[in-house]
């Protein structure tokens, strides 16, 4: 099956403009120019190939075509459906369910997101490999961002990194919290002798996580705090951590404190993501709802 290249297009609002200077309003820097001009990519104004030095009129339509990408040799693609929430050119914004990894590893090389991702680009015939800019861990639910080519990853990438995409978590954790909001500020290490499981270090890596408390209840006489959550950093498991720091872990997560009574996974579901889209400025903000074993959680008369 013959695949589709990813485009950019543009119209030119500004007169005697460099082609150069245009598209580097688009974030391409002149490492991805070079890719472009050498990987099978191509760079035209009003359907004729220019080169960056050309100068543009007002109403010129510009269009970028990115190379095709070599596809991971180790990862399987399966055609697995999955709720979108939103999908451009450039975006793929979907909901994970709880139980599922993001990325395969060495003992589970299928059954990931990552994999089912390659499957739909697959299916949809578009010349990309998996690029997940925002990832979960298995048993989180809720929002991941992928790009669909490495230069939209890229910018994605610098905005993570500039605080300019914000994720919202809501959580289920044990025991009231007094505080209606708070701010947890503690560097986040591995701990000795695991793989998996992290713990406060004071020579870890920063970690910032803020709280705030949505309401406070009981289930068969155990108190519970419904909480939404906001990442300042992006620390593996910062979260589950954090919340099990002020000794208040999320209800389901036993790796750090949690009891496995009332839901059988941790009670954390990535809710909403909120950016401006790299390409087209636009405000988005995206909403997953609730799964269901974590809407049943929520009393009835608590809205």
């Amino acid at each position: 099956m013959k695949e589709d290249l990813i485009h950019l297009e543009f119209r030119v609002n500004e007169s005697q403009q460099l082609l150069r200077d245009a598209i580097r309003q688009y974030g391409i820097s002149k490492k991805a120019l070079t890719s472009i001009k050498y990987e099978g990519g191509q760079i035209t104004v009003n359907g004729v190939e220019k080169t960056v030095r050309h100068k543009l009129d007002i109403g010129d339509s510009v269009k970028i075509t990115f190379p095709p990408e070599k596809k991971s040799l180790g990862l399987i693609p399966q055609q697995v459906n999955f709720p979108i929430l939103m999908e451009d050119d450039h975006l793929l914004i979907l909901t994970k369910v709880a139980g599922i990894s993001t990325i395969p590893s060495r003992e589970h090389p299928t059954g990931t997101m990552a994999n089912y991702i390659a499957g739909y680009l697959e299916k949809s015939g578009l010349s990309s490999t998996v690029h997940i800019v925002t990832r979960l861990d298995k048993d989180t639910s809720g929002i991941i961002c992928v790009a669909k080519h490495r230069h939209a990853h890229h910018l994605l990438s610098e905005m993570q990194k500039l605080g300019q995409i914000s994720r919202a978590y809501e959580a289920f954790v044990h025991g009231h919290i007094e505080q209606d909001e708070l701010v947890i500020d503690a560097p986040i290490g591995r701990k000795n002798g695991s793989i998996i499981e992290r713990i406060i270090d004071d020579n870890g890596k920063e970690a910032k996580t803020t709280v705030h408390v949505l309401s406070r209840f009981e289930i068969d006489g155990k108190k519970l705090t419904h909480v939404r959550l906001y990442l300042h950093t992006g620390r593996t498991h910062q979260i589950r951590v954090h919340m099990m720091s002020i000794g208040h872990p999320l209800i389901g997560d036993d790796l750090y404190g949690g009891e496995l009574q009332i839901i059988s996974r941790q009670a954390l579901h990535a809710k909403e993501l909120k950016l401006i889209h790299p390409f087209t400025k636009e405000r988005m903000h995206l909403v997953a709802p609730f799964p269901e074993d974590m809407k049943a959680l929520i009393p009835t008369n608590y809205s």
